[in-house]
């Protein structure tokens, strides 16, 4: 009960943050539920949710749910009571937030996933990326670099996040790839960065210490990432470890044009938020929607890092 008075006030918090009646849901209103807005990739979400938002008319309210997964439950609860119109989801648990939203279809509420898919979930919509499938890409990348620029041998930690469903699978992708391009890559070890950064951070320090052969660092999300690349700094590794991974950030680009950050997989966060709302404005109308919305990847290297350079200004 004391969590979800905690909850409601952390959702009535970022209503009034974003300028909007808190006292109740109003008609048109539309939630977002989302991991943490420590990364930039969620605020981003966020971003572009806002604009489609202001954009369509309608209000938005945000929950913050500080990487808690039980959180997430008890904030879709809480905007069922509410009588909102919609809601958004970036789950943690993708199981485990299930019931939740069969609880907001129960209700007549439509949600859409963003960023995770939830297996077999009674969302109406999915938006946003084949994690399987882009891991699998820069797992082709990275093979061909290793062909190409390692004599076809490499040493590679991971820096994962054990917890989060699609960073799971983009390790997955990047594996299968791995293995499909036939070249020495020795698996070393995969360390839980459990979408912390100063956690990602301290789990990189370690990995890198106990392989002081390891020669590739793969992170398969931004705090991960990250930490990878301020570990990679702050043990002297940067002349003999090439880092890939997920999610740009500054200190990422800084590495590609120094030459030991090699490839990055990004993603389109706010173009994620933005539709999303716009799919669910549709469905107000009585409109129809695709169930699967993907949102493409690009792979940033040095050649083309200059397109993205502006995000960081």
């Amino acid at each position: 009960m004391h969590l979800k008075k905690y909850l409601f006030g952390c959702a009535l918090g970022a209503t009034i943050a974003l300028g909007l009646n808190a006292s109740s849901a109003m008609a048109n209103t539309l939630a977002l539920v989302t991991i943490n807005q420590q990364a930039l990739f969620f605020n981003q979400i966020n971003d572009g949710a806002k604009e489609a938002a202001k954009k369509a008319g309608v209000d938005l309210v945000i929950f913050n749910a500080n990487n808690v997964p039980s959180a997430q439950n008890d904030a879709i609860e809480n905007y069922i009571t509410q009588k909102v119109d919609g809601i958004i989801l970036v789950a943690i648990d993708v199981n485990g937030v299930k019931p939740a939203i069969t609880a907001a279809k129960k209700a007549g509420i439509p949600v859409i996933a963003i960023d995770a898919q939830i297996p077999n979930g009674d969302n109406i919509a999915f938006v946003g990326v084949d994690n399987t499938k882009a891991g699998g890409e820069i797992g082709k990348f990275y093979s061909d670099y290793v062909k190409g620029k390692l004599n076809g041998s490499a040493k590679l930690g991971v820096v994962g996040a054990l917890n989060s469903f699609i960073q799971n699978q983009r390790l997955d992708g990047f594996k299968a790839a791995v293995k499909a391009g036939e070249q020495k890559v020795t698996f070393l070890d995969t360390v839980d960065g459990q979408n912390v950064q100063d956690v990602a951070l301290s789990a990189a320090e370690n990995l890198i210490t106990a392989n002081p052969d390891m020669t590739t660092l793969y992170a398969t999300g931004e705090p991960a990432l990250l930490g990878a690349v301020a570990a990679v700094t702050s043990q002297g590794k940067t002349g003999s470890v090439k880092v890939f991974g997920w999610d740009l950030t500054k200190q990422a680009v800084e590495g590609i044009d120094q030459g030991w950050v090699t490839a990055v997989i990004q993603q389109d966060p706010a173009g994620e938020g933005k539709a999303a709302v716009e799919a669910l404005v549709k469905v107000k109308k009585g409109e129809k929607i695709d169930p699967i919305i993907n949102v493409p990847v690009t792979i940033v290297t040095k050649e083309n890092v200059d397109k993205f350079r502006g995000m960081f200004k």
